[in-house]
């Protein structure tokens, strides 16, 4: 059997690797090369489509063209030159679990496939002792290939790190998550990062038409309809293995009616929806969320509105999108209205109150509100620049009018002495020291005259003037 035959490979090596007894049984016995043959074909044929059309060459992979250019790490990798173990990091349905297997057919290694949503510490330590064995032995090296590895334990990782420093094994990790994030930095320093991107429009039609008319495809057997073509690529976002299951399931339903046509009803027949590709716990939270916070700052409301759907229906955690609209009604809005972190906090709580899906209207009312909410950023300005001159030893003695004078001795020390009620004068403002004295005269709120801003930016300078006895 060849390096790169996957499962089947791995459990025949596992189970007769013993001498004669291994070699007659492979070569000329129960497993001889025909009966392989013949359970390979059926295991073939009964594979899914997207199986079925996994590239089995550099030349058949379809996008990463950043990746397998010429002389880039991936393409020296799969061509068998500086071995390197690689963290492949990319969204579903990109070529992670192909290019591993490229791997290991390029550089004609042991295949070895384990999955973090099943294997614990003795299964990858297994595989490294007979990783250890067969090199030690024959010389023949191993590609252990881990699928989802943002699953496993911090321990769990800390056990490949020898095999991996000492190349007992070549460690192919996929991982749709950042590895920054769930991967531990001793693994990380030991491995190429490489990210993969969604496919592009045009590559997914690519796959879908080669899975029509190829052999171990669709072999022609089907017409693919304009429309439904067109469907099937935007129903895939860039994820091919998603494309190639629509598409499956599409000529399924049209075979059963006896139709040689797969058309839009059929498709739209069989896929409800587009999947949502969002994981609370990674780095696709991060940047949904990042990407609706980006949005309401930028006053588009209806991009706002769409990542705040996706959060919804991926079952983000309502209060959380609430805790954000509430930042940032200050952060983003602040005084240009003043009625944004009233709404903000108001969600906040109904959210609470009714639970969702209700609570997804109050979510919607606010995110609409603070997108189209005049901006401005003058409260966090202001608090930040009072932050840095405080931690850069800023300060300085409190005056001593403005200081408790409700307890015994506080006059014998000055404190309170010579405070000025600004309610005793008509317009509520008189001249009075204020700050420490290093930071008189120092400004930290400037509004930016938008919204409600306008005003204060108009009132603030009078204040300042008599505040601090410029009257002009």
């Amino acid at each position: 059997m060849s390096s790169g035959a996957g499962s089947v490979g791995n459990v025949t090596d596992g189970l007769f690797d013993n001498g004669s007894f291994h070699s007659g049984l492979l070569d000329g016995g129960l497993f001889g090369a025909d009966a392989e043959d013949r359970a390979e074909q059926r295991l073939a044929e009964n594979a899914p489509l997207a199986v079925r059309m996994r590239p089995r060459t550099l030349e058949e992979v379809i996008g990463q063209d950043h990746l397998l250019g010429s002389g880039a790490p991936l393409r020296r990798l799969v061509e068998g030159a500086a071995p390197a173990s690689v963290l492949l990091h990319g969204p579903p349905g990109t070529g992670k679990t192909t290019l591993a297997g490229l791997v290991s057919q390029a550089t004609g290694r042991r295949f070895v496939a384990l999955s973090a949503l099943s294997a614990g510490v003795k299964e990858v330590r297994g595989v490294i002792e007979e990783a250890r064995r067969r090199l030690g032995h024959s010389g023949e090296a191993t590609v252990l290939f881990i699928d989802e590895v943002h699953r496993f334990s911090k321990t769990q990782q800390d056990a490949l790190l020898s095999a991996v420093e000492d190349r007992t094994v070549l460690l192919v990790a996929a991982t749709t998550e950042n590895p920054s994030f769930s991967v531990v930095s001793p693994l990380l320093s030991r491995s190429l990062v490489l990210q993969l991107r969604p496919l592009g429009e045009q590559e997914v039609r690519q796959l879908v038409l080669r899975a029509v008319t190829e052999q171990r495809g669709l072999d022609g057997e089907f017409r693919l309809e304009e429309e439904a073509e067109r469907h099937l690529v935007a129903l895939a976002g860039g994820d091919a293995r998603r494309a190639l299951t629509a598409l499956e399931a599409a000529s399924e339903a049209a075979a059963a009616t006896g139709s040689s046509a797969i058309d839009l009803a059929t498709v739209e027949a069989t896929v409800d929806k587009a999947a949502v590709r969002y994981d609370r716990d990674g780095d696709q939270h991060y940047d949904v969320a990042s990407a609706f916070i980006k949005s309401i700052r930028g006053s588009d409301v209806d991009a706002a509105l769409h990542y705040l759907a996706r959060m919804i229906e991926a079952g983000e955690d309502p209060r959380f999108i609430a805790r954000r609209l509430v930042v940032h009604a200050s952060e983003d809005v602040g005084m240009a209205d003043p009625t944004a972190m009233q709404s903000a906090v108001a969600t906040a709580q109904a959210v609470q109150f009714i639970g969702m899906p209700e609570g997804r209207l109050a979510l919607a009312q606010t995110t609409v509100h603070l997108a189209t909410a005049p901006k401005s950023n003058a409260v966090i300005t202001a608090i930040d620049a009072a932050l840095a001159d405080v931690r850069a030893g800023g300060a300085g003695t409190v005056p001593a009018h403005l200081r408790d004078g409700h307890y015994a001795g506080a006059e014998r020390q000055g404190n309170a002495i010579g405070y000025r009620y600004p309610h005793d004068r008509p317009e509520g403002v008189l001249e009075q020291q204020y700050p420490p004295d290093s930071l008189v005269g120092r400004n930290y709120y400037e509004p930016n005259g938008r919204g409600e801003e306008r005003t204060l930016a108009e009132r603030l300078p009078k204040l300042r003037n008599i505040v601090r006895g410029d009257r002009q």
